[in-house]
């Protein structure tokens, strides 16, 4: 009979997103990880196997939580682009613009090299997509498509918000946004 775990996996895999998001990928071990969550690196191992395979597991848990979020502001938003908006916004982590803008590329860049991480964002980005489109357009060939192109002018206004710092980053991702939704005839 196995034992019972001490630190459930959703709470190990909380503890150890916090860590990896301080420590960044390449700088991420099993005694760090030990330290963040309260288990011993043996433990670790036993549950995961690999140092890549733990960073694998914290990183599709990252993305179930923002399915969970995600699916929130979609059920709660407007059936209308004003609804798209306010989705998207609530999306930005609050507070830490900055940190997602310069460490978090980090992570994502983890997301970009791993298949199965890859294929998970591309999912979501496709969910995203489809939820925003249904604000934008009544024309169903239309709203997966019309949904990519506001998901990308959300992506981009975030990181040109990086470069220039000229407002707060939630006014600046709204105006951009409401000035898209204008020039495409959705507002």
């Amino acid at each position: 009979m196995g034992r019972s775990k001490t630190i459930s996996d959703n709470v190990a895999l909380d503890r150890l997103l916090a860590a990896l998001e301080t420590a960044g990928p390449d700088g991420f071990s099993f005694s760090k990880a030990s330290r963040a969550v309260g288990l011993s690196a043996a433990t670790l191992v036993q549950r995961y196997g690999t140092r890549e395979a733990m960073i694998e597991a914290i990183l599709l848990h990252a993305w179930d939580r923002l399915d969970v979020v995600t699916a929130r502001a979609d059920a709660e938003a407007p059936a209308d682009p004003a609804g798209a908006i306010s989705m998207l916004l609530r999306l930005l982590p609050g507070g830490a613009a900055e940190y997602n803008l310069t460490d978090g590329f980090l992570l994502l860049r983890e997301d970009l090299r791993n298949p199965t991480l890859r294929a998970r964002g591309a999912a979501w980005g496709t969910s995203l997509a489809k939820a925003l489109g249904r604000r934008l357009t009544k024309d169903a060939a239309h709203v997966e498509r019309m949904g990519w192109q506001m998901a990308s002018v959300w992506q981009g206004s975030i990181i040109w918000w990086a470069f220039k710092r000229d407002t707060d980053p939630d006014t600046n991702i709204q105006n951009a946004l409401e000035d898209w939704c204008r020039s495409v005839g959705a507002m």
